[in-house]
């Protein structure tokens, strides 16, 4: 059997599953992503309801008309509308446009009938159905035009393009006529999750999104970058539009604004969403609220399926260029794949960790083919293990460190005294608020053990780290009930002790096994 996988036509036998066809298409996929299955084309396309006709001037949209006296000749456009592409307006007139000729099987009779603007008419010039056009009424009026006996031949109506009509003549050209597909023209495929599934001969599989990035958002477009390396959830369902709200509350400026069409990407860069990144399923106009990160090239239908909670599979053309906490050596053989130059910075051994990149976006990288990378010591990178139990003092912490979107931060040490074992940060007491007490100590704070000074005291949003376990204070100098504490230091403690008042530390997230 055959079926179609992200547009690939791919050969099965018989009881294969969707494991098997996203195995032999090598299709991109993250286990437990949602997946899009449509039965196949003629059920896919049965249920779109309007399509563009591309011409010189412009487009214009037809909507196939709902009632049951036309779905003969809905059925019979359907079946023959790709054979009007590449076809010249073969006249026209203060009434209509006229684009053909095609051949059907349909049966003309020689009756007038009235008009109105906006129509669609499936003529036969001359009653022969070898000479099959389609007319766009410009104005109300009355013809003969051969057209079958249903309907008075009328099929359609014009949703969008009128100005293109009114400009059209005769030696323009039908550059190409394709289905626009809504989210109602596929809601009711399958959204699946379990890859053995058993697949049909005919089914359409859409295993992940392609986006491609805008270049003028260069700042937003690496938001998208950081939401989609992890796992990628849909926060919010609608028909107007999909919502992906795991970078919420990070700050970006007002950079590309544009329309939001069908497929466009767009990141919030103001008000109560600020961070928020929305996919649109349907038409919008611009909001200079809404920074254009780019557009869907590939995946809609699973867009349109997908629900609320489901994960996605997203990827990005050209995808990300990210070079912190790589080696140099590492990052030299990444970028020869791009053509880039890499200016070593810092300690510039091949082992030497990537901490600082110049410039620090993708897209100005691409355009200057170029990045500075600046090198630390593996022993002089500080690991932290962040607790569960601290969810909002991690996010500020990550927020302010760069963490939250980059794999490694930095922070300023803003106290160290050697011999006293106590080393405090710079915070940020407007990020801060809102930090309620949670995971606070309760006998001992121990070495290595990172902390925040919470709401309830004075210096919210101070952070501190011991290097000796005690019991009565913890990092910050706070007492217990005044401190979060967020996760412990498990690589570079040593090191850490023999920085300095004014210096930058680098952090990294380290997993627990």
């Amino acid at each position: 059997m055959w079926v179609n996988v992200n547009g690939k036509k791919v050969e099965l036998p018989e009881g294969s599953t969707i494991r098997d066809a996203i195995k032999i298409s090598n299709a991109p996929y993250r286990e437990g992503s949602v997946l899009g299955v449509i039965k196949g084309k003629e059920e896919f396309e049965k249920n779109i309801n309007k399509y563009k006709i591309r011409t010189d001037k412009g487009s214009i949209i037809l909507e196939m008309l709902p009632d049951e006296n036309a779905a003969e000749l809905v059925k019979t456009w359907k079946e023959n509308y790709k054979k009007f592409e590449n076809l010249h307006i073969r006249w026209e007139t203060s009434s209509e446009v006229a684009i053909g000729p095609i051949k059907t099987n349909l049966k003309p009779i020689k009756s007038e009938f009235d008009y109105r603007e906006g129509d669609v008419i499936l003529s036969l010039s001359g009653f022969s159905a070898d000479s099959t056009h389609i007319i766009l009424s410009k104005e109300d009026h009355s013809a003969v035009y051969g057209v079958p006996d249903i309907n008075k031949g009328v099929f359609a109506r014009i949703s969008g393009g009128r100005r293109t009509l009114f400009n059209l003549v005769d030696r323009d050209t039908i550059k190409s006529v394709e289905p626009l597909i809504e989210r109602k023209s596929i809601i009711n495929s399958a959204a699946v999750t379990n890859l053995d599934t058993e697949i049909e001969d005919g089914n359409q599989i859409f295993s992940y999104v392609k986006v491609s990035p805008s270049e003028k958002s260069p700042k937003s477009v690496e938001h998208f970058f950081s939401l989609i390396e992890n796992e990628l959830v849909l926060d919010y369902d609608s028909n107007s539009f999909a919502g992906f709200f795991g970078l919420q509350g990070i700050k970006k400026d007002a950079e590309h604004i544009d329309q939001r069409k069908r497929g466009t990407v767009t990141l919030r860069n103001s008000g109560k969403g600020t961070g928020k990144v929305y996919i649109y399923r349907e038409d919008r106009v611009s909001n200079p609220a809404h920074n254009v990160v780019g557009h869907v090239q590939q995946g809609m239908e699973l867009l349109d399926i997908a629900k609320k909670g489901n994960s996605i599979t997203v990827i990005s053309e050209p995808g990300r260029i990210m070079t912190l906490s790589k080696s140099q050596k590492e990052v030299e053989s990444a970028l020869k794949k791009y053509g880039i130059k890499q200016i070593r910075e810092g300690l510039t051994d091949d082992d030497a960790i990537v901490v600082k990149q110049e410039p620090l976006y993708t897209i100005e990288i691409l355009k200057e083919k170029e990045v500075k990378t600046f090198g630390i010591s593996k022993d002089n990178l500080i690991g932290i293990e962040f607790s569960k139990n601290s969810p909002r003092s991690s996010w500020y912490f990550k927020k302010i460190t760069g963490l939250i979107d980059a794999p490694i931060g930095s922070i300023k040490i803003h106290f160290a005294f050697q011999g006293m074992k106590v080393m405090m940060f710079e915070g940020d007491s407007r990020e801060a608020k809102g930090l309620i007490p949670e995971n606070t100590p309760e006998k001992c704070v121990k070495a290595g053990e990172l902390g925040i000074t919470n709401m309830s005291r004075r210096h919210i949003g101070m952070i501190g780290i011991r290097f000796e376990d005690n019991d009565e204070y913890g990092p910050t100098g706070e007492p217990f009930n005044g401190t979060n504490i967020i996760g412990h230091i498990v690589e570079g403690l040593s090191n850490l002790e023999k920085f300095k008042e004014g210096d930058v530390v680098y952090v990294k997230e380290a997993k627990s096994e």
